[in-house]
Order: structure tokens, then sequence, then C-alpha cells
């Protein structure tokens, strides 16, 4: 689902952050309103108050995010609404305290129950929305809100509080996830927050909407026995970013509003002295167009994809960033995403193009895997394959170096010295790295192709079980 849902009169927007993988919601009855799990931005959600032409009483935390900073403090402040927050959360703002089992109206017409769902986190909430009708009746939802805990044909990953809370918010998730099955109708509409990329969930689904019914034939977690669910879970966690960490204790003392003005305009010699001051200068352009040609000692992080989960995840925090888009709404875009998680204000932006840029232009070559498989019947190469381990587990190209993305910035060092030959699974990550290395002063090529042509060129891909296997 995207856009907008009708359930019984009551539109449900959705707001999609399709960059970090999360949604949000805002729900009205022409005359009222409440959102579930803003993003930071709220200019976004302003807008489509005056849109709708209806006013916000309400807003709600499924929990304290991991992935992104909240809005929700300074859309309450904004619009004069109640923030719910649950009464076990440590925040340090003033906030309306909800407890499971707690009913609030909106309106006359809207009632939201709150569910201890604990998982994501032990102190995770659902809601359930009711018609007023209904008299709040959980067994008569037309829809929940269920966060980060029940996603479509998945759950929340129980692991961001630690390795000694996994275990028991995986098992906590199970009891969840069967107490909303078992409350709620089947026709009751289920709304996640995460599970279209982000990281936060335990794994991925190309679902766009779903119900209370499908998820009790679809869903792992209502379909397996408590230990089989756990032990494939934990089985399938990979790294996620390590931002995360940063991310709950801000919830927990309340983020304000961004700072989206302009950031200052840097001529050549200014992103010459910051490149040579090892700073971060990053270049917004997809990612052919940053081979072809690009300032040497810059870096790709295309706005073409997760942009600013991997900037958080690999950049050293603190580190002042420069931001080279082709126009002004290139770098607000990144400005945006970058404000989502934390990264306040670009040092510096440039727009135009690299010529404008710098008098010396760098640049490599991009390849697909035939042409890897081409190579290496001629000339030794190194293969650096920058994907995470779980997927590397599953099939990777024999003899290839293994260095996650995320690592690689303080392990470069390990990369063979010659050529080296970088892919990931599609060319994103794969550029990053590229670029990377490139700046490291490294000869490099960007295999830019999808992995799964790796076999169908003949490559020789093996797994980890094979590889165990052969031993």
């Amino acid at each position: 689902m995207s856009g907008s849902l009708q359930v019984n009169g009551l539109t449900i927007l959705v707001v999609e952050t399709a960059s970090l993988g999360d949604r949000g919601y805002l729900v009205h009855d022409g005359e009222v309103a409440f959102v579930v799990d803003p993003q930071r931005d709220i200019d976004r959600l302003l807008g489509l108050l005056r849109e709708h032409e209806v006013r916000l009483t309400h807003v709600l935390e499924t929990h304290i995010h991991n992935d992104y900073l909240t809005g929700g403090p300074a859309l309450a402040e904004a619009t004069g609404a109640s923030y719910l927050v649950n009464a076990d959360d440590p925040v340090t703002f003033d906030r309306t305290p909800v407890r499971d089992g707690e009913t609030v109206a909106v309106g006359d017409r809207m009632r939201l129950t709150a569910l201890a769902t604990p998982r994501h986190t032990f102190t995770h909430l659902s809601y359930a929305l009711s018609d007023a009708a209904d008299r709040a009746d959980v067994g008569a939802a037309l829809a929940v809100f269920t966060g980060g805990s029940l996603l479509f044909d998945s759950t929340g990953r129980p692991d961001l509080l630690g390795p000694d809370h996994t275990e028991d918010l995986g098992r906590l998730q199970h009891a969840s996830a069967h107490r909303l099955a078992a409350l709620l109708p089947d026709r009751a509409s289920v709304l996640p927050t995460h599970g279209f990329g982000s990281f936060c969930s335990a794994s991925q689904t190309e679902v766009d909407e779903s119900t209370i019914g499908r998820e009790r034939v679809t869903n792992p977690v209502l379909t397996q026995d408590e230990q089989t669910y756990l032990d494939e879970l934990l089985a399938g966690l990979d790294a996620f970013p390590a931002y995360y960490a940063r991310m709950a204790p801000a919830n927990l003392a309340g983020p304000d509003g961004p700072d989206l003005s302009p950031p200052a305009e840097a001529d050549p010699d200014e992103l010459r002295r910051r490149i040579a001051a090892g700073e971060w200068v990053v270049d917004l352009r997809h990612r052919t167009a940053f081979a072809a040609g690009h300032v040497p000692g810059t870096l790709n992080f295309g706005l073409d994809g997760s942009f600013a989960t991997y900037v958080g995840w690999l950049i050293d925090w603190g580190t002042p960033l420069t931001l080279l888009g082709r126009t002004p709404d290139d770098v607000a875009t990144a400005q945006r995403e970058l404000v989502r998680i934390g990264i306040e204000r670009p040092a510096a932006a440039a727009t135009g193009t690299p010529e404008q840029w710098s008098p010396i232009l760098a640049g490599f070559p991009t390849a697909t895997f035939a042409e890897l498989g081409t190579v290496r019947h001629h000339r030794p190469v190194t293969v650096l394959d920058v994907r995470r381990g779980s997927e590397h587990a599953e099939g990777h190209i024999e003899g290839a170096v293994h260095i996650p993305i995320h690592e690689l910035p303080h392990r470069t060092d390990e990369v063979p010295e010659g050529e080296v030959w970088v892919h990931c699974a599609s060319g994103y990550r794969a550029s990053v790295a590229a670029s990377l290395l490139d700046a490291a002063g490294r000869r490099v090529v960007a295999v830019d192709d999808d992995f799964e042509n790796a076999v169908k060129e003949g490559l020789d891909v093996i797994s980890a079980r094979e590889k165990d296997a052969a031993r």
C-alpha cells in the first residue's frame, strides 16, 4: 500500500520515507487527525494537514526508534497535539504517558487502543484503530499500527538492544505477534513502520499491504512454533548501520526540528582544501556519471540508492561533510535525508558539473560480470566483494576478497595491491567502495551489474556451505 487507504470513511495517508525503508501514517476523519511514527522532517506532515484541512490532535510513537530521529516532539509543539509515548520509556521531555490497554479518543469517530507488543524494544506498543461505534472494541478493529513489531511476512529484529537481550526479545516477539492475531479480526489492516528496506526488519519483502488474516498464513512468526521461529530468526540476522547506536539516546532526549536552510557555497579552492584536510566531499550523482569524471578525492554516494544509510554507516561521526550535486534540489534532498539520522548541517555544498568544481578530474572504468570473467582469463586481478556477510555466505566468487562495505573505510590496507574489481549485488555499494579506494590512490574497476549474472556468465560462484564441504 502507498498513498492512502479508505476504511469506514476514515482516511489513512501513508508518509513514505523510501530511502530509510520506513513509513509513517496520518489518519483523519475529515476534521481531526492523528499521526503515528513521524520522521524528523515534519514539513511533509504539516503540508498534508493543510491539504486535507484537518486539525492534528495526537502524535503517537510505537517505540523509541533506532534507525531515525523522530519528528514527534517538534510536530507536537508546532500543532499543540498531545504526544503519546509509552509511560515506561525513560524520556527526558514532556509527553502524555500511555500504557497497555489504554484507549485514546481522537475526535468523535476514532478510538486507539495501546497494545504492548515487546520485541523490537521491551516497551514497544502497537495501536489498534476502531470506529467509535465499536466502543474501541479491539475485536472489531479496522487497522493496527504495528511499528517495528509485526511486519509484512516478517518481524522487527530483536538484536538492536545488544546480544544480552536478543533471545529474550525474540521470544517476546513470538508472543506479541500471537497476541495481535488472537485479539484482532482477520480484516484488520496491518500498518507497520519498518520492513520496506529498513535494517530494523529481520528480513525484507516485496509485499505492499497486508491484513491480520493474511499474516496468519504467511508470516513465520505466526506459522512456526517459538523455537523454530527463533532459530531461523537469529540465523538470518546480519550487521546493521553503526549510526543506530546514536538514534535511541537522541530520541529519548527529544530531537528538535531540523535546519534545512541551504549550506554555504564552496568554490574549487575550498573543495580542494577540505579534501586535503581529510574531510568528506560527497558527490551525489549517479555512479556511471561519477566513474566517468569526478573531483579527485571525492566519494560517491548517489541519491538513487540508500544514500543516508550508507553515509551514516561509513562516516566517522563528526567528520565535516560537503555535498556536490547537479542542482540545488539535489543538495536539498541529500540534506533532508541526512537530518533524519542526525547529521545536522553540511559544512558546504557546490552545484553544477565536475568541470566547475575542479580543473583536474579523475575517473575509473565500470564493467559487467561478463567482462570480469573475460579479464580473469588474461591477467590476475583482485576481486573485492563488499556485500554483507549473509550475502557472501549464500554465494560468492571463488577467490574473492570479502570486506563488507561498512568495514572498508578502516580496512583498505587489507585490499591486495594491483588492479581491484569491486562488486556488490547490483552496483551501488560497489561504486561507494570504488570511490573510497580511488580516493586512496588505488587502481579500481567498479562492477555495475546484478550479482545473479555472475553465475550466468560462468564465474565460479560457491556458497559457504559448499566451501566447507569441499574442505
